[in-house]
């Protein structure tokens, strides 16, 4: 005795969802590659902007000393002998501001 085999026929929408479903397992692996590529480049972007942001940083503290230093009474005094001036601490008057 034979044993018959049927042909299960596939409808149109179970051929397009097996189709998907191959389409997808073969891509999947592309976009993850794609991302973790992705992400990796912004990390070193970011990384190397908090390098910059440090350096300024840096930069600004060091300007802030210099015009601390520039600011000084003494460097003011200093600067105004040199152009013939004197200090005269009665010709001072202190403006203070009220809240």
């Amino acid at each position: 005795m034979k044993k018959v085999k049927k042909k299960v026929k596939m409808s149109k929408f179970e051929k397009l969802l097996y189709s998907f479903a191959v389409i997808l397992l073969l891509i999947s692996p592309i976009c993850i590659v794609f991302s973790k590529a992705t992400l990796s480049k912004i990390n070193f972007e970011v990384e190397k902007q908090k390098k910059e942001i440090e350096k300024q940083k840096k930069t600004n503290e060091s300007l802030e000393m210099t015009i601390d230093e520039l600011a000084s009474l003494t460097k003011i005094q200093e600067v105004a002998e040199e152009q013939g001036l004197s200090y005269n601490n009665s010709n001072i008057k202190s403006v203070v501001e009220d809240n």
